[in-house]
C-alpha cells in the first residue's frame, strides 16, 4: 500500500510505502520535469526519512493519494483507492531510452498516456473525478 502526500504549494511528495512482509519505507521526493520525451523524462531526488522525520513532514498541508501496488516486471501497477477508485495504471521503468523504445506492452494495457501529464500522480491527486473519466474518455474509455 502506498500513501503519497503531495505538499502544498511545492513539487514534493511525502511517501509512506507498506509492504506486505510489514516493512515500511518512508521518503520525500522532488520530481523536475526535463521537457523531454524518452525514458528519462524528469529528475528524481529521493531522500530516506525516519518515522520521526516522516510524521513531522505529515503535519504540513498535503493532497493525499493512495494506491496499492503491484510488481510484475518491468510494470509497476498501481490499483487506486479514494476518488480514483477503479483507475489502473501501470507504469514501467527503464534505464536506457533504448530500453524504453524496445518495450512492447501488454495486451491489457489499453491505453498509452505516457506523455499526457494529466496522469502523473501530482495532476491527479487534484483532479475530481468527473475530470479524470473526461480525460478517460478521451482515449476511448468509458467506466462506469
Amino acid at each position: 500500500m502506498i500513501t503519497d502526500r503531495y505538499l502544498v504549494g511545492t513539487r514534493l511528495r511525502l511517501r509512506r510505502a507498506d509492504f506486505s512482509d510489514g516493512g515500511c519505507e518512508l521518503k520525500l521526493t522532488q520530481k523536475v520535469p526535463m521537457g523531454r520525451t524518452g525514458a528519462v523524462q524528469g529528475l528524481i531526488t529521493n531522500t530516506y526519512l525516519s518515522p520521526n522525520e516522516y510524521d513531522l513532514l505529515a503535519s504540513l498541508p498535503a493532497a493525499v493519494l493512495s494506491k496499492s501496488r503491484s510488481s510484475v516486471p518491468p510494470l509497476g501497477i498501481d490499483v487506486f483507492g479514494g476518488h480514483l477508485q477503479g483507475l489502473i495504471l501501470a507504469e514501467a521503468e527503464f534505464t536506457t531510452d533504448e530500453e524504453a523504445q524496445a518495450f512492447v506492452p501488454p495486451p491489457e494495457c489499453v491505453a498509452e498516456v505516457t506523455h499526457d501529464p494529466r496522469f502523473t500522480g501530482g495532476r491527479l491527486v487534484e483532479a475530481p473525478r468527473e475530470d479524470v473519466l473526461e480525460w478517460l474518455s478521451e482515449y476511448g474509455l468509458r467506466p462506469e
